[in-house]
C-alpha cells in the first residue's frame, strides 16, 4: 500500500502534538529574579484615579497627550484620555465600575481603578521570541527594555506578551514598538521612576522586588479597619507616610506566581479579572516551555534527523510499491 504524503505528513504532526501536560515535560529551569531586581507595588485601594501617573509618564518619555476620536472636537489636547495603553501611553488608569457605586473596592455596587503599564517579567516572553534581541532584561536589576535600533519591527513581541503589553505606534511615518521601561533613564540619574514619584497616596511603590512582596504579605495579613502606614515614593524612603485603614483586600498577590512571577506586583480590593488582569496565565513562563521545546527537539539535530529519516523511509516504499505494480 501506497503512503501518500499527506498522511505521512499528519501522522508526524500527530506524534509531535502534545497536550499542556505532556508539553511541560520539555519545560526548562526556571529563571531566578534577578540580584537587585527593582519593581513596584501597585495598591489598587489606594489609588483615586487621579493619573498624576500617566502625566508623569508622559512627560518623563516625551509622548504627547492621547484624546480619543469623540473628545477631539472641544480637547485641543489639555486633557489626556487614553483608555488603554498603545504606542502614545505607556501607562494608563482604567475602571472598574458596577451598580450604583457606592463603595470604593467592592465587587458589587462598587468601583475601583487599576494601573496598567509593563510587568516586567522575571522570565519575559517578548525578551524570548524577539529575533534580534531588541528586547532585553537587565542582569542586575530585571528591567525589561526595548532597543528601537535593533527592532526590525516583526511584532512577535505583541503577539508573545501574556499581558498584551508591547504596542506598535502606527500614527507615525516609522513606526516602533514601545512600552514601559520602568524609566530606567530617570533610575540611572538616582531617580524614581515617574509615575512613583508623584503618586500621591502610595498606589505605586517603588522598590526592591523582594521587600516589596514582604511589605505586600504584611498588608495581607493585617485585620480589615486598622490604621496602617502606607509608604510613598520608594519602599524605605523619607518621605511622610499615607495614613489609611487596612481595606478588605483579596487574599492573593497578583504577580507572586503569574507567568513565572513578576517585578510589579498587585494588591486589589475587587478580583482581578473584573479589573482586566488576565488570571489565565499559568505560574510558568511560556518562554520556558517554549525554548524547553526547542533546545530538546532540536538537541543533536535529532528532530531534522528524524524527518529527513520518515521522507527516505517514504520515498523507498513508494518506490518499492511501484515496481511490484509495474512487474504485476
Amino acid at each position: 500500500m501506497t503512503i501518500k504524503r499527506r498522511d505521512f505528513l499528519k501522522a508526524m504532526g500527530g506524534a509531535l502534538a502534545v497536550g499542556t501536560t505532556e508539553t511541560q515535560a520539555f519545560q526548562r529551569e526556571a529563571k531566578e529574579m534577578p540580584p537587585q531586581a527593582v519593581g513596584m507595588l501597585y495598591d489598587s485601594t489606594l489609588c483615586i484615579g487621579c493619573k498624576a501617573c500617566v502625566a508623569a509618564c508622559k512627560q518623563a518619555n516625551d509622548h504627547p497627550a492621547e484624546i480619543i476620536p469623540e473628545h477631539q472636537e472641544w480637547n485641543e489636547g489639555t486633557w489626556d484620555s487614553a483608555v488603554d495603553i498603545s504606542g502614545q501611553t505607556l501607562n494608563v488608569i482604567k475602571s472598574y465600575q458596577n451598580g450604583d457605586l457606592s463603595q470604593k473596592d467592592r465587587e458589587i455596587n462598587g468601583f475601583a481603578f487599576i494601573k496598567r503599564h509593563c510587568l516586567h517579567c522575571v522570565d519575559p516572553s517578548c525578551v524570548s521570541v524577539c529575533p534580534v534581541s531588541a528586547m532585553q532584561k537587565d542582569p542586575q536589576t530585571g528591567i525589561v527594555s526595548h532597543n528601537p535600533d535593533a527592532c526590525i519591527g516583526c511584532r512577535y513581541c505583541v503577539m508573545g506578551c501574556p499581558f498584551s503589553v508591547p504596542q506598535f505606534d502606527y500614527t507615525t511615518p516609522f513606526p516602533q514598538i514601545h512600552k514601559c521601561q520602568f524609566c530606567n533613564h530617570l533610575q540611572a540619574q538616582g531617580k524614581l521612576p515617574a509615575c512613583c514619584d508623584v503618586c500621591p497616596t502610595g498606589a505605586s511603590l517603588f522598590g526592591d522586588v523582594r521587600e516589596l512582596k514582604e511589605e505586600a504579605k504584611q498588608r495581607l495579613a493585617a485585620q480589615a479597619g486598622d490604621s496602617y502606614e502606607f509608604q510613598r515614593g520608594k519602599l524605605g524612603g523619607d518621605r511622610p507616610s499615607h495614613v489609611a485603614e487596612i481595606p478588605k483586600y483579596q487574599q492573593h498577590l497578583y504577580g507572586d506566581k503569574e507567568s513565572g512571577g513578576t517585578q510589579v506586583v498587585y494588591l486589589a480590593g475587587v478580583p482581578f479579572d473584573k479589573l482586566g488582569l488576565p488570571t489565565n496565565v499559568p505560574d510558568y513562563s511560556y518562554a520556558s516551555i517554549s525554548e524547553g521545546m526547542q533546545h530538546t527537539i532540536y538537541k543533536g539535530l535529532i528532530a531534522p534527523a528524524a524527518l529527513l529519516s520518515g521522507l527516505m523511509f517514504m520515498a523507498y516504499r513508494n518506490r518499492n510499491s511501484k515496481d511490484e505494480e509495474d512487474k504485476s
